[in-house]
């Protein structure tokens, strides 16, 4: 079983000296101080994370966890858990949004098998199944300590075997039937967030769907009683196995040094866990957008960031984290790229 304190001891705090250096850096380009906002931001955080003036992040990765939910039984999702297995085989075959922003962006997909109900076979699917699904959480515990570890331990093997390829920038995408409706249970209990607030549509669900998955979410924290103050218990007993998959991406990034960039709700709700788990990996995290699932500005605001774009976008599998690859490139070139004052030969206003 993993230690949890080691993993934190893992996590650095960020380089305050190299942040220093580009503050100074940013401060000596042609261009009024602080001009570029966030992109500078950014290109400090990055700074941080690296321990590097210039960092090379040219080799990326968007890692999809996939998994099913046994809460699907109760009616939640608009669409059938074969699924889940189906949009799999698009995505190592190509043909999903993720694919196509992957190849626009230059990020390689890395596509995981931690828990799905159907068998999938293909040559590019990594595959560690933990169990076939989740437990249906609306009647009992989603999985065992033991499984919700592993899980966490699948992630943390998938960045750590990715680092040592030279991959340094990561994303977090997911694949689930049903995953939204644990990530809004996490939401409230975390943080004591009204299930009126927390659960939205997810795929789509009219509004009967609605009532039933409010429902849902409400006897799932009520059979369960996971302690907020446990966020382990949480996921364990509401979560998802590629939730808890990409809490172990999310650390593992932060134990090797190397910036995440989170995507949506599932994702954010995974951000959660691993920012209660270990606080520091925050620092860590650069959020992507703003879905259109409700609850997700509550969620981003209880980790406490600020998402780069709102696109009303709600498909997850890691699009809106691919879309912000060029935005934390052009982060990372403006500042190695861009002349200085002296160079240039400007007058700088003191």
């Amino acid at each position: 079983m993993l230690d949890i304190q080691q993993i934190r001891d893992a996590i650095q705090p960020l380089d305050t000296e190299r942040m220093r250096e580009a503050q100074v850096r940013l401060d000596s380009l042609t261009k009024p101080p602080g001009s570029l906002g966030r992109l500078e931001k950014i290109a400090r955080q990055i700074v941080g994370i690296t321990g590097e003036l210039f960092p090379d992040l040219s080799r990326k990765a968007v890692i999809i966890m996939a998994a099913d939910h046994g809460v699907c039984e109760e009616g939640v999702s608009a669409y059938p858990q074969a699924v889940t297995a189906q949009m799999v085989l698009n995505f190592l075959n190509g043909g999903a949004a993720v694919n196509v922003v992957a190849r626009h962006v230059g990020a390689e997909i890395v596509c995981v098998d931690i828990g799905g109900k159907a068998p999938i076979q293909h040559p590019g699917l990594i595959s560690h199944k933990i169990r076939h699904g989740t437990g249906n959480a609306a009647r009992g515990p989603a999985m065992q300590e033991q499984e919700a570890w592993q899980a966490i331990r699948t992630g943390l093997d998938a960045v750590q075997s990715l680092v040592r390829q030279g991959y340094r920038l990561f994303a977090t995408g997911e694949m689930g039937i049903g995953n939204t409706t644990p990530s809004s249970a996490i939401l409230s209990v975390l943080e004591g967030v009204d299930v009126e607030a927390a659960v939205g549509r997810g795929t789509g669900i009219d509004d009967r769907q609605l009532r039933l998955k409010k429902q849902v979410v409400r006897r799932m924290i009520e059979v369960n009683r996971p302690d907020p103050q446990n966020p382990f218990d949480v996921l364990c007993k509401i979560g998802g196995l590629e939730i808890a998959g990409l809490v172990g991406v999310i650390l593992g990034a932060a134990a090797n040094r190397c910036p995440v960039v989170i995507d949506g709700f599932i994702s954010s709700a995974a951000a959660l866990l691993a920012a209660r788990l270990a606080p520091r990996s925050v620092e860590y995290m650069i959020p992507s957008h703003l879905s259109g699932e409700q609850g997700h500005r509550l969620m981003l605001e209880a980790i406490g960031v600020e998402p780069m774009l709102q696109m009303d976008m709600r498909l997850g599998e890691g699009t809106g984290a691919a879309l912000c690859f060029p935005i934390i490139d052009a982060a990372l070139k403006l500042m190695r790229e861009m002349a200085t004052f002296e160079s240039a030969g400007i007058s700088k206003v003191e």
